[in-house]
C-alpha cells in the first residue's frame, strides 16, 4: 500500500507538471544597491528551488534572458554585506529593473524587503522581532550537512542538545534548549503547533528534512509568541511554499544500517500563474542500531523504522490583495524492535504511529500597511505500541494513545516599514485525548489573545515588545509579557537585552497517563489517576510498598509552571569578515513538573508520579563566531556554558532533610555530610558544549566541502547512590566529541548534485545515550528536471 501511495503521488506530480508547461517565460532585470543607492559589483543572486543563479556586473546589474514568471525564493550575497533572503514576484507586467538593497556586515540586523515589493505571508507572527534570541537555519546550511532527520540538524546547533526522555526510551528523540528539556519546547510547522509527544518529548527524528525551507529557534521563554508550550523556547519548521516553475526533483540516499532516504517533489503553476500546486513524498527506512552489545546479545537499542511522509500544499491567489492556501501532510511509522537479553529472554517491541494534519488559510491585504489572516487547523495522532515477551508471547505492555486538536487563529498586521510594526490576533484550540484501555477520552479548551510590535526610535535604538493572554479549562487565565531592546553603540557594535514570562500547563500524560518499561523495570503514573491505579495494583496483589504520606500530597491537581527568562547579549563586527557574538541568560522556573518515586511493586519495579518543584534555575551564556579569512572559507564556533538546579535540593541539603543529608560513595563503602557544594545539577545537562564548523568552496569545480565537530562535556545520568540529587559519585556519561562531513559536487550544465556524508566519523557510541548510533557513511543523488 505505501508504494502504491508513493506512485499515485509521482502519477499526480507528473501530469501538473506537464500541465504547468503552458507558461510562458520572460527576460529579467534587476540591479543591486548599498544603502547609499550605489551598486554593488559581484553580488550573487540565487533563486530557488530552480537554481537560477546569476552575479552583479560593475553597474550592479544581473538578468535573466529567460525565466517563468511566479514567485521565488531569494538569496543574495557579497562579500562585506549582510545576505538576504526572501521571496521574490516576477510578472509578465513587470517593469524590467527589480532593485534589492544590501546592508554592511556591521549594521544593526533588520529584516530587508526587497524595493518596492511587500511578501503576502501564511502567518503574521514574525520569530526575529521577539524579545528573546533567535536562531535561523537555513534551507542551504540543511543541504550542505547532508542531515535527513531533523533531530540530525538540531544537535548541531550551539546551546541545542538532543536528548532521549527515559520514560520514553529510545524511541523518545527530544530537544533540549539552554538547560529546558523537550516538554517545555514548543515544536511548530508553519506556526502550527506540532502533535504527538512520547512521555513528554515529540520525536524529532519522525521529521523529514526534505521539504525544510527553514527553521527558526527561539531561546528563552516565548509563550508570549507561541502560548503555553513554549515556555522554554520554540522551534518553528517553515515548509516549502510552492514554487513557480513546473519541475520535478527526485533524491536518493543510502548507505549504512540499511538507511534508504527516498524523495520525490513536484510543483507547477496553473491557472495563468494564480495558483501554484506543490507535492511531495519521502521514505526512510533504517536498520537500526545496537550499542549495548554487553546486556543485548541480539537485536537492536536504536530501533529500526521504516517512515513514510507525504505532503500536500495548493495556492491559489485571486487577485493581490486576496490569497487562499489548501494543504495537508501525512506521516506514518512503523518499527519493530527486538532485544535479546540472554537465551531465556527475549524481548519485541512494536510501535504504529499515524500523523496527519490538514489546514486552511485565506489572506487578504487591506492596503499597504493592513493584513489579515485567518488560519484552521485539525490535527490528529494515533501510537499503537506493544511489547511482547517472546518466549511465551505474553503481552508485557500495551498501549494506544490518540490525540486530535483543532485549531482556529485570526490575525492581523499593521507595517509602517522601519518605524512601526505589529500583529495581533486571537484563537481557540479544542483538544482530546484518549489512551484506550487506559482512561476515557479527555478534553481540553484553551482560548488565546495576543499582541506583538517593535518600534524604532531615532536611528540606534529598537524596542520590541508583547503581550499574550491564555485561558485553559481547569487552570484559568495567564499573561504573558516579553520586552525587548536592541541599541547600537557604534556602527560596529550592538547591544540586546530581552525579558519574557512564560507558563505551561500540566499536559494529559502529568495527569492520566499510565506507562510501563518493561526493559527498565519501573511505572509512571499521571497524578488524577495515581490513587485509583495504586488501589487496583494492591488489590490485585502487584504492591509491596506505598509511601502513603506522598500518595496523600500528591492527590490534588497539579499547578502550572511558570518562567521567567532574561537574556543580555552583544553583536561586535571588528571587520567585514568577522562578526562575534554572546549572551548571557537566566530562566528561572516556579512549580516545576519532576517525577518522584511513590511505590514499589511485588516484582520490584520503581513507580513513578508527578509533584511540583518550588523553584528551579538554568544560567549560563553563549558565545558565537564567524570568520571568513579566504572568500571560499569560512569559519564557524559556537560554545554554551550551562548550570541547571532545581534550588529547592539545595534547600534540603542546607536543612539535612533525609535522604539529602548524606554523600554515598558506593565503591568505598563511604559516606559523608552533603554540602551544597556536592550538588552537581540536573539529569542530563552538560556544563559546555561547543561546536565548530568548516565550509570551503572550489568554483572551478562546484565543489563544497562542509566539516564539523560537536563537543558535549559529560553530564549525570542518574542517582546512583540514592540520595535523590547528582553527586560526584553518581553515574555520568563522560564527554566527547562527534565529527561529521560532507562533500557536495554541482554539475554545471545539468540540474544534478552528488553529495558523500560521513556522521560521526569516529564511530562512538555509548549504551548510556540510547539514541546514539555508530558510524554512517552515505551516498546520494539529486537531479531536478525543469523545462527552462
Amino acid at each position: 500500500m505505501r508504494f502504491k501511495n508513493e506512485i499515485a503521488l509521482i502519477m499526480v506530480g507528473c501530469a501538473a507538471f506537464k500541465t504547468g508547461f503552458t507558461q510562458q517565460a520572460r527576460s529579467w532585470n534587476a540591479t543591486v544597491l548599498n544603502e547609499q543607492l550605489q551598486p554593488i559589483a559581484g553580488a550573487s543572486l540565487l533563486l530557488q528551488p530552480d537554481a537560477w543563479a546569476a552575479s552583479s556586473n560593475k553597474d550592479g546589474l544581473l538578468s535573466f534572458k529567460k525565466i517563468y514568471p511566479g514567485r521565488y525564493h531569494y538569496q543574495l550575497s557579497s562579500l562585506g554585506f549582510q545576505t538576504d533572503t526572501g521571496t521574490v514576484d516576477i510578472t509578465e507586467n513587470q517593469a524590467t529593473n527589480h532593485k534589492f538593497l544590501l546592508r554592511k556586515i556591521n549594521q544593526q540586523l533588520a529584516e530587508v524587503q526587497t524595493l518596492g515589493f511587500k511578501e503576502v505571508k501564511t502567518n503574521l507572527i514574525q520569530a526575529q522581532h521577539a524579545a528573546m534570541p533567535v536562531t535561523v537555519i537555513d534551507k542551504r546550511t540543511i543541504e550542505l550537512m547532508g542531515s535527513r532527520r531533523l533531530d540530525e540538524v538540531l544537535k548541531e546547533q550551539t546551546g541545542v542538545a538532543i536528548v532521549n526522555n527515559i520514560a520514553g526510551g529510545s524511541r523518545s528523540v527530544g530537544v533540549q534548549m539552554q538547560g529546558f528539556s523537550s516538554e517545555y519546547i514548543m515544536i511548530l510547522v508553519d506556526g502550527q503547533p506540532l502533535l504527538g509527544r512520547n512521555s513528554g518529548s515529540l520525536d524529532l527524528s519522525r521529521i523529514a528534512v526534505s521539504t525544510i525551507e527553514r527553521i527558526e529557534l527561539i531561546k528563552g521563554a516565548s509563550s508570549c509568541l507561541y502560548g503555553a508550550d513554549a515556555l522554554g523556547g520554540a522551534i518553528n519548521i517553515i515548509t516549502k511554499q510552492g514554487k513557480v516553475s513546473p519541475q520535478v526533483q527526485a533524491k536518493f540516499a543510502a548507505g549504512s544500517y540499511a538507511i534508504i532516504d527516498a524523495t520525490l517533489e513536484a510543483e507547477t503553476p496553473f491557472a495563468k500563474e494564480k495558483g501554484t500546486l506543490s507535492l511531495s513524498s519521502n521514505y526512510y527506512h533504517s536498520g537500526g542500531y545496537n550499542n549495548n552489545s554487553q546486556f543485548i546479545t541480539q537485536g537492536t537499542t536504536v530501533p529500526p523504522f521504516d517512515n513514510v511522509a507525504l505532503q500536500g500544499k495548493i495556492t491559489y491567489k485571486f487577485n493581490p490583495q486576496n490569497k487562499v492556501q489548501l494543504g495537508g501532510r501525512w506521516n506514518n511509522r512503523n518499527s519493530l524492535m527486538r532485544k535479546t537479553f540472554s537465551n531465556s529472554y527475549h524481548t519485541t517491541d512494536k510501535l504504529n504511529e499515524l500523523d496527519y494534519a490538514l489546514y486552511a488559510n485565506y489572506n487578504h491585504r487591506f492596503n499597504a500597511h493592513w493584513q489579515a489572516v485567518t488560519n484552521y487547523q485539525f490535527s490528529n495522532f494515533d501510537a499503537d505500541s506493544r511489547i511482547v515477551i517472546a518466549d511465551n508471547e505474553a503481552t508485557a505492555s500495551q498501549q494506544r494513545f490518540v490525540q486530535r486538536n483543532h485549531r482556529l487563529e485570526q490575525q492581523f498586521s499593521y507595517d509602517r516599514g522601519e518605524t512601526i510594526n505589529a500583529t495581533f490576533g486571537l484563537g481557540l484550540n479544542k483538544e482530546s485525548m484518549d489512551q484506550i484501555g487506559e482512561f476515557s477520552a479527555q478534553n481540553l479548551g484553551s482560548y488565546f489573545a495576543y499582541l506583538q510590535a517593535n518600534k524604532t526610535l531615532g536611528k540606534n535604538t529598537t524596542l520590541l515588545g508583547g503581550l499574550r493572554y491564555d485561558y485553559t479549562e481547569n487552570y484559568g487565565g495567564k499573561i504573558n509579557p516579553s520586552l525587548g531592546i536592541n541599541q547600537r553603540i557604534s556602527e560596529k557594535f550592538l547591544v540586546k537585552a530581552g525579558f519574557g514570562t512564560g507558563f505551561k500547563t500540566p499536559d494529559f500524560k502529568t495527569r492520566y497517563h499510565v506507562f510501563y518499561n518493561p526493559s527498565a523495570n519501573y511505572y509512571v503514573i499521571g497524578t488524577e489517576v495515581l490513587k485509583g491505579t495504586l488501589d487496583k495494583m494492591q488489590a490485585e496483589g502487584e504492591i509491596s510498598e506505598i509511601r502513603s504520606y506522598l500518595v496523600n500530597q500528591l492527590d490534588k491537581q497539579l499547578k502550572a509552571e511558570r518562567s521567567t527568562s532574561l537574556n543580555i547579549g552583544f553583536e561586535w563586527s571588528p571587520k567585514a569578515t568577522i562578526q562575534i557574538s554572546g549572551s548571557l541568560f537566566r530562566h528561572q522556573i516556579k512549580d516545576q513538573i519532576n517525577a518522584i518515586q511513590v511505590a514499589t511493586a511485588s516484582n520490584r519495579s520503581i513507580i513513578y508520579s508527578y509533584q511540583n518543584l518550588p523553584k528551579a534555575i538554568n544560567k549560563g551564556f553563549e558565545l558565537s563566531a564567524f570568520w571568513q579569512p579566504l572568500k571560499a572559507l569560512t569559519v564557524q564556533l559556537g560554545y554554551q556554558y550551562l548550570i541547571a538546579k532545581d534550588l529547592s535540593v539545595e534547600d534540603s541539603i542546607r536543612t539535612g532533610n533525609w535522604p539529602y543529608n548524606q554523600v554515598f560513595d558506593l565503591a568505598s563503602g563511604e559516606s559523608f555530610t552533603s554540602k551544597v557544594s556536592d550538588y552537581w545539577g540536573l539529569e542530563n545537562r552538560s556544563r559546555h558544549q561547543l561546536n565548530i564548523g568548516l565550509v570551503y568552496q572550489y568554483q572551478p569545480w562546484d565543489l563544497t566541502v562542509n566539516m564539523r565537530a560537536n563537543f558535549r562535556g559529560k553530564y549525570p545520568f542518574g542517582d546512583r547512590n540514592g540520595n535523590q540529587f547528582i553527586d560526584r559519585y553518581d553515574t555520568f556519561v563522560a564527554d566527547y566529541w562527534l565529527v561529521n562531513a560532507s562533500v557536495e559536487k554541482r554539475f554545471k550544465r545539468l540540474p544534478l548534485t552528488v553529495q558523500l556524508t560521513a556522521d560521526n566519523v569516529f564511530n562512538y557510541h555509548n549504551y548510556l545515550i540510547p539514541g546514539q548510533i555508530g558510524r554512517v557513511l552515505l551516498a546520494g543523488i539529486s537531479y531536478r528536471f525543469i523545462k527552462k
